[in-house]
Formats: C-alpha cells, sequence, structure tokens
C-alpha cells in the first residue's frame, strides 16, 4: 500500500493511494492535482549518508569510505511533492541527489543483520539538494550545503515495506526540464539498507519515523531557478520539485554567502 500525508479543503489528512487517486481518511476520493502534499511521515531523526554509491565517490575524486559517512538533517530541510526548493543568489553550484529514503517502524536497538528488515516500515524518495559552494569537508557536510529550509522534497508517497521484494535492486532516475540526467540502481551502494541499520543501532536508539537517506549515485548537474526536477524510484514513485529564486520567497538584493574558509580567515584576521 501507498500512504500519504495531504492537506485539502483547510485540513490534513493521512491518504492512500487508490487506483491513481488519492483516498482522504474520511473516504473522499480526490485528485492528486487537487491536494497540496506534505512528506509522507513526520520526519524524527533524519541521517544522511555521504559517498555511499561507489561512482558517485569516483566522479568527486574520492574513495568509497571504509565505513558509513552519515550526517544529521534537521525537520525543516524537508517539502512535499510539487514543493519549492530556493537557490540562494549568487549559488554558483546547486545540485539534486536522488535517494531511497528508509523509514524505520518501530524502536531499534542492537539489530542484528539478518534481521534489520523488521524494523523498517516503509520506503519514500528523496531529493536531497546540495550546495557545493559551501562545502567545507566531503566527509562532513555542513549545515548550509544540506540543512536549508526545504532544500529536500520526500515523497510523495511512502510505500509500505511488505511491497518491496528487493530494496536493494531498484533503478533510480533524475529528469531536469524532461531530461533524464542522472540513472543508477540501490545494488550499488557501499553500505546497504540492513548494514546502515545494524551500524546506527549499535550505539543509539532508532524510533518509529526515523529516515536513513541512502545517499545518491553518479550522474549529478547544476540546477537553475525554473527548473523543474523529477526524482523516482522504481515501484515508489515519482517525486517532483522546482527550484526557485530568493525573489520567489520575497528575499531581495541579497549578498552571495560567504564561504566557510573565508569566513574563518577573517576570524583570523580579526584576531
Amino acid at each position: 500500500m501507498k500512504r500519504a500525508r495531504v492537506a485539502y479543503a483547510g485540513a490534513v489528512h493521512e491518504a492512500v493511494e487508490s487506483n491513481g487517486d488519492v483516498k482522504l481518511d474520511d473516504g473522499r476520493l480526490v485528485k492528486e492535482n487537487e491536494v497540496v502534499w506534505l512528506p509522507p511521515v513526520n520526519p524524527r531523526t533524519v541521517f544522511a549518508l555521504g559517498l555511499n554509491y561507489a561512482d558517485h565517490a569516483k566522479e568527486l575524486d574520492f574513495q568509497a569510505p571504509p565505513e558509513p559517512l552519515i550526517f544529521l538533517k534537521g525537520p525543516h530541510a524537508f517539502v512535499g511533492h510539487r514543493g519549492q526548493s530556493r537557490r540562494p543568489a549568487g549559488a554558483e553550484y546547486m545540485h539534486y541527489e536522488c535517494e531511497l529514503a528508509v523509514v524505520i517502524g518501530k524502536k531499534a536497538r542492537h539489530v542484528k543483520r539478518e534481521e534489520a528488515y523488521q524494523y523498517v516500515k516503509g520506503y519514500t524518495i528523496a531529493n536531497d539538494y546540495a550546495i557545493r559552494d559551501y562545502l567545507e569537508n566531503y566527509f562532513r557536510p555542513n549545515l548550509r550545503v544540506k540543512n536549508r529550509d526545504g532544500c529536500t522534497p520526500i515523497g510523495p508517497w511512502l510505500t509500505d515495506a511488505a511491497d518491496i521484494t528487493d530494496p536493494m535492486n531498484l533503478a533510480l532516475r533524475t529528469f531536469v526540464n524532461g531530461k533524464l540526467t542522472q540513472e543508477g540502481n540501490t545494488r550499488d551502494m557501499v553500505f546497504g539498507i540492513r548494514d546502515l541499520i545494524e551500524y546506527l543501532s549499535r550505539f543509539m536508539t532508532l524510533e518509529e519515523n526515523d529516515i536513513i537517506l541512502t545517499g545518491t549515485p553518479e550522474g549529478l548537474s547544476d540546477t537553475a531557478a525554473g527548473d523543474i526536477v523529477v526524482t523516482e524510484i522504481e515501484g515508489i514513485g515519482r517525486l517532483e520539485n522546482t527550484v526557485v529564486s530568493d525573489e520567489v520567497f520575497g528575499i531581495q538584493e541579497v549578498k552571495k554567502e560567504e564561504s566557510h574558509a573565508s569566513h574563518r580567515g577573517r576570524i583570523h584576521e580579526e584576531h
């Protein structure tokens, strides 16, 4: 089953997919374009993987890491299907990242690898935009690269884990303005879903609606304001998002943000 959270007629609803339409929790059946799409779950702790596809690491001129490279994302980073993501004025390189998002279904602690799938509620799609201008270190993506408000579209559907026979063999694709720009398969992850759940649960407790963003394959390219970006994963769905400028958010005449390195240098000069 595919599940969602949507806003319709002034209220927020749980919903399910019904023959291409959206069936609300009060029984009403509406069209997909009649609702406002929200993230399919309210994210709790969100873990994001860096360099978790060997081909992606290679295109960035890095080797695949010996253990998972994980950073956290705040809840305001997420926006629903058909939402907007802001490209800051002066940003030189803002790219998409099509990722399989794994949603935890129950409390997990010291999980054995062979039992890890028992703790998965379902799967959805995330597009984890990155602004490379502000990347301090590939092994420690800083806040301004990956945690901007609305920088991570997610959804539209949460597909039940039971409906995905093999989550480690799903095709991923990204289209920018209808052109295929990224293509990969979850089988090429460096650390698979079971590995990640086992790894994280060794030293911390995972809870229902925690999310693991499992990384992206090669094929990144810059995006511009006005671009329509579609990320899709086999068996799960199709997530659409529009990149917009500062002006859409009423932000005028903002200077380009300084990189971390230049800000650090100024502090040293002042002291």
